[in-house]
């Protein structure tokens, strides 16, 4: 479970220098320059996916049992996955309606998606993985409200059909092909 850990620190830490250390990283970035700054960020940010991908691979495996989901999680699962694609694609996509009123729909998804995974999942190594993510995201949302600043001005409505609509598109693709395609578990077992 080493290689999960170190992926962890390594990707949510550099993903958590504004929020620990928002001088330090200004510092940086006016001497580094953004470019040289985000290639660094970027470098930190795939080693550290990688090593937490490869190392869940590595521990899930024979990582044991703190709990047995309730009968109910995966149900509940399917929904807030659907709900966490939906608030991934309002991110991407322009402002409607939607993106001001959930704030910061980005973290709201990996919210979604960590606590989906909770309910779904009860073993040592998914605990690691997706209570780490859902405590940086809770732990970012925070950070971002104290910061304050302005959100996004609504938009049209049918900005918000895109969102939806892609959103689920892209929950479906998953759910049925890309999951079992990329995490080698299926979600439909």
């Amino acid at each position: 479970m080493i290689w999960l850990i170190v992926g962890l620190v390594l990707f949510l830490g550099v993903h958590s220098v504004r929020m620990l250390a928002p001088r330090w990283r200004d510092a940086k970035l006016a001497s580094m320059g953004e470019g040289p700054w985000k290639g660094v960020y970027s470098l930190i940010s795939l080693v550290g996916f990688a090593l937490l991908i490869w190392g869940y691979a590595q521990a899930r495996a024979d990582a044991p049992i703190l709990y047995v989901p309730p009968a109910w999680g995966r149900h509940v699962a399917w929904l807030l996955m659907a709900l966490a694609f939906i608030c991934l694609m309002v991110f991407n996509l322009p402002a409607g309606r939607l993106k001001p009123m959930l704030k910061h729909p980005f973290l709201l998804s990996v919210k979604l998606w960590a606590t989906a995974h909770l309910l779904a999942n009860g073993d040592a190594a998914s605990v690691l993985l997706f209570g780490a993510f859902l405590a940086w995201a809770v732990w970012n949302r925070i950070a971002v409200k104290r910061r304050g600043g302005a959100l996004p001005a609504p938009g049209p409505v049918g900005n918000d059909i895109a969102a939806v609509v892609s959103g689920l598109v892209l929950w479906a693709l998953f759910a049925f092909w890309a999951h079992q395609w990329l995490i080698g578990v299926s979600p439909m077992a």
